[in-house]
Parts: C-alpha cells; sequence; structure tokens
C-alpha cells in the first residue's frame, strides 16, 4: 500500500495577483445592506409625512407591511452573514431585484407613476449597472420596464385632497416611455462606464506588475553578475588544485574517481558563472511562454540529469475522451526552479533510475517523480515540506529547504504536492505534483 502524505495549502492561482477593481458582480454585502437601511428609513420618514404631515389618506397597513417586510429581510440577511462577506453576481442580482419588486408594490399603493417618487425605480437599476454583469444587468431592466408598464395601467388611486387626480393619458404615456427610456440609457451607459473604467484598473495594474518583475529581473542580474565575479577567483583555485591532484593520484588509485568528478563539476560551475556574466539577467525571452507540459517537465529536469542514474520520461492522457495532446503550461520560473529541485532530490537517492511522468485528463494535469532509492522515512512524510526538515538523514549540511523551496513555489502555480512511497518490491520515493483545471491548445 502507498503511504502518501498531502501537503496542502491554498493555492494561489498560476501566478501573482494584481491589485485593481474587485471582479464584475462582486460587492460587500455591507454596501447594499446600508443601502437597503437608507431607503427604509426614506419610505418610512416619506410615508410619516405624506399620512400625518400632509394629512392625505394612505394604506397605512399595506405600506407598513411593505416597509417591514424589506426592513425584516434587511435584518435577517445582517444577522445571517458578516458584513464583510461578498456576494457574487447572482446574489447582487436577487437583492436588488427584491428592491424593484418593494418600491413597486409601494408605488401601486400610492398612485402609480402618478406619484411623484416612480423616479426610485431607477436607483437599483443605477446601483446594479456599476456592479453587475450585462445579463444580470438586462434583467433588473426588464423587470423594471415591466414593473413600469404595470404600474402605468393597474394602480391605486394617489393620495390626494379632493377629488382623484387625473393626469391626461398623453401625459401618462410620456411619462411610462420616459421612465423606461431613462432605465435603458442608464443600463448601458452606467455598465459601459464601468466596464471600461475596470478595463483601464486591470491594463493599469498589469503595467505595474510588469514594471515590477523587470525591476526584480534587474536587479538579479546584477546581483549575479556580482556572484559571478566572486566566485571566479576561488573556484579557479579549485580548478587548479583538482588537476594537480589528478595528476599525482595513479590510475587504479581509489580516489582517482572522485577527484576527476571535482574536475568536471567545477567546470560545470565556471560555464554557468560565464553565462551568468555574460547574460546576469537570463535569457528571459523564454520565460511565461506556453509550451506542451511534458517539454516543460524534461526541460525543468534536463539542468539534474548528471549521467549517473537513468532518468525516463513517460507522458499520456488518462481515460476516454481526453485530449491526446499535452495541455500546455506557462513556462513560469516558478516550475523550472520547483520541478528541478525534485529532480535534483530524485536523482541524489535513486540506485539506478529516476522515473518522470506526466499525465492529464480534462479535469487535472499531473507530473510524477519516481525514484527507486530508500524512499522516505514514515517518521518525516507529514513534515515533508517544512524548513529545516531534510530528506538525507545522517548527511550534515542539508538544511531541508530544497523540498521546501520546490514545495512552496509549485503551490504558487496552483498546484498541490504529495509526498509517498511505492508500494512496489524494493521501494523508492514518489512526488506528486497536480494543477487542476488544464488549459489545451485549440487545434
Amino acid at each position: 500500500m502507498t503511504v502518501r502524505a498531502e501537503i496542502t495549502s491554498s493555492p494561489t492561482g498560476p501566478g501573482p495577483t494584481t491589485p485593481g477593481l474587485p471582479p464584475r458582480g462582486v460587492v460587500r454585502l455591507r454596501a447594499l445592506v446600508l443601502i437597503r437601511w437608507a431607503a427604509v428609513a426614506g419610505q418610512l420618514f416619506t410615508a410619516a409625512v405624506v399620512q400625518w404631515g400632509l394629512g392625505f389618506g394612505l394604506p397605512v397597513l399595506a405600506v407598513g407591511g411593505t416597509i417591514a417586510l424589506s426592513a425584516l429581510l434587511n435584518l435577517t440577511v445582517s444577522l445571517g452573514r458578516p458584513a464583510s462577506a461578498r456576494i457574487d453576481d447572482r446574489e447582487a442580482t436577487i437583492f436588488l431585484a427584491f428592491d424593484i419588486l418593494q418600491l413597486a408594490v409601494l408605488l401601486y399603493l400610492t398612485g402609480g407613476l402618478l406619484n411623484p417618487f416612480a423616479l426610485l425605480l431607477l436607483a437599483p437599476v443605477a446601483i446594479g449597472a456599476t456592479i453587475l454583469s450585462l445579463s444580470s444587468n438586462v434583467a433588473l431592466s426588464l423587470l423594471t420596464i415591466v414593473s413600469i408598464a404595470v404600474l402605468g395601467v393597474f394602480h391605486q388611486p394617489l393620495p390626494w385632497r379632493g377629488p382623484p387626480l387625473e393626469l391626461p393619458d398623453i401625459y401618462q404615456t410620456g411619462a411610462w416611455a420616459g421612465l423606461t427610456l431613462t432605465t435603458l440609457l442608464i443600463t448601458l451607459y452606467g455598465w459601459r462606464l464601468a466596464e471600461e473604467a475596470r478595463q483601464m484598473a486591470d491594463a493599469l495594474a498589469a503595467a505595474q506588475a510588469a514594471l515590477a518583475r523587470e525591476q526584480r529581473l534587474s536587479a538579479l542580474g546584477a546581483l549575479a553578475a556580482a556572484a559571478a565575479h566572486e566566485l571566479g577567483s576561488p573556484l579557479s583555485t579549485i580548478a587548479v588544485v583538482a588537476k594537480e591532484m589528478s595528476r599525482e593520484i595513479e590510475l587504479d588509485d581509489p580516489l582517482r574517481e572522485d577527484v576527476e568528478l571535482l574536475s568536471a563539476e567545477s567546470e560545470r560551475c565556471r560555464s554557468i558563472l560565464a553565462r551568468l556574466s555574460v547574460d546576469p539577467a537570463g535569457d528571459v525571452s523564454d520565460a511565461y511562454i506556453l509550451v506542451p507540459l511534458p517539454a516543460l517537465i524534461e526541460a525543468a529536469a534536463q539542468n539534474y540529469d548528471r549521467g549517473t542514474v537513468d532518468i525516463t520520461y513517460e507522458s499520456g492522457p488518462v481515460g476516454d475522451g481526453v485530449p491526446t495532446m499535452a495541455p500546455i503550461q506557462v513556462r513560469s520560473p516558478e516550475i523550472m526552479q520547483g520541478i528541478g529541485n525534485i529532480v535534483q532530490n530524485a536523482v541524489s537517492f535513486a540506485r539506478h533510475e529516476v522515473r518522470i511522468a506526466t499525465r492529464w485528463t480534462t479535469e487535472w494535469s499531473e507530473v510524477e517523480v519516481i525514484d527507486d532509492g530508500p524512499g522516505f522515512s514514515e517518521a518525516m512524510l507529514d513534515e515533508l515540506g517544512t524548513p529545516f526538515i531534510s530528506t538525507r538523514q545522517g548527511q550534515e549540511g542539508h538544511m531541508g529547504l530544497g523540498v521546501f523551496i520546490a514545495k512552496t513555489l509549485l503551490e504558487r502555480t496552483g498546484a498541490n504536492v504529495t509526498f509517498g512511497n511505492r508500494s512496489v518490491a524494493g521501494g523508492g520515493a514518489a512526488v506528486s505534483v497536480r494543477w487542476p483545471n488544464p488549459v489545451f491548445k485549440a487545434t
């Protein structure tokens, strides 16, 4: 039975988010609750002035009950959810649709479109135009237009001293047409202006993020150039000493292989430092492009292929109805470094082979790095990925940061990282990296 210890944290998505306006249709519940409380207070004040201040006869029970229903619903919402909660597009649409219907009932009881407060029907439409999606705005506009049309035909008499107020039909038709046209204009222009403001804010945030990334790359390049310069001298000394040792050691000396390895590794370090000196920021043109996932994983792993063990690659879909073409993934430094650290750890402990399998379905894509080494200690499985918990037991100088860095970087891309041991004979470690919602390139 395979032993696994899943170490996950809340994924942050494919990349760091940039500040900007909130997504359309997402609004703080507290804002709508406060607006409704203001509306309830205004309705109560107006009804009291009309009934007892002006002496007009209102259907007090019906009007008071309609206002009380709105207040009761608002109180229920306030107590049932925290004020800082955010509601989505659907909930906000229902919230504003109730306000339209409540206003329509009040206007029906108090004269319909003859009531000068009929203009208040436009308030929920104006609010929705700035926070809701286009489809939700269309739904609210249709509800408002239908309410206006019904109120133009069916309503109780306007509270009035003396005989009922009768206005010419042409005036009532004009009032209906004016309210309907204003509803459409508020929806169209309000939504469009809010959408353009969001697009501008998103573009500004993206530009700021790109500028910040370039600044970080520039600073990293300067640091790399300085490090290459400082490390050049001691590395040259190591290379010279290694060559002198190789000349003095006999061909059959058991230490000769170690000395040759030291020379090869020092030469490799010199070539890396030479590249850093020429282009310290690296070739960033290849960064952040979309590439097939198996190719990305192989590119990340090849830097750690020392030739001491065999590294094999496998890839393919899982299940029926899954595209045979591999999903594409952003060639981000987080994935390159994270997968590289995992492969490096596997190569360090493998006896003969490291197998890297890339699999995908329509719901997830996964990379599994498997080696035939001793595997992870059962006691440390639950702690893997924590700083200073080393997978290299009994070896000094290893602080356990490699696995921690790999896990942290990969989780920043939205992946879940799982550590486990193989159940087959001979054992070995298995590290799984899984991303949800793979993206397939259109053909």
